[in-house]
């Protein structure tokens, strides 16, 4: 199995006139901070070398209700993603030959 090199991938494209930007941060070279709820509007921002996403109250005022919807659907997904990780590192190191075999697979994918 080669090793997997870190990487932060960037695409914008246009269609019907709509511009759409992705960012997949491939690395664990991620850092996320929560910021500026002290009176002023929070801020989530996930950032790179490379890239950096930031996610703030529509259009940039007052909480609104579908901010708080967000922020928890935020929540939900990172609990989900963290106990995915969690799960993954536990069986690669439990039993390495399985977590080999299903690497090589993806990889084969």
């Amino acid at each position: 199995m080669s090793e997997r090199k870190p990487y932060t991938y960037v695409t914008a494209s246009i269609h019907e006139g709509v511009t759409r930007l992705d960012i997949s941060f491939c690395t664990s070279e991620v850092s996320a901070r929560a910021f500026g709820g002290d009176g002023e509007r929070p801020f989530l921002t996930l950032s790179s070398t490379e890239a950096q996403m930031t996610v703030t109250t529509t259009g940039c005022g007052p909480v609104t209700d579908r901010d708080v919807i967000l922020a928890r659907q935020i929540v939900d997904a990172a609990a989900r993603y963290l106990a995915d990780c969690e799960r993954l590192h536990t069986t690669q190191f439990t039993n390495p030959d399985q977590a080999a075999d299903e690497s090589e697979q993806g990889e084969a994918a």
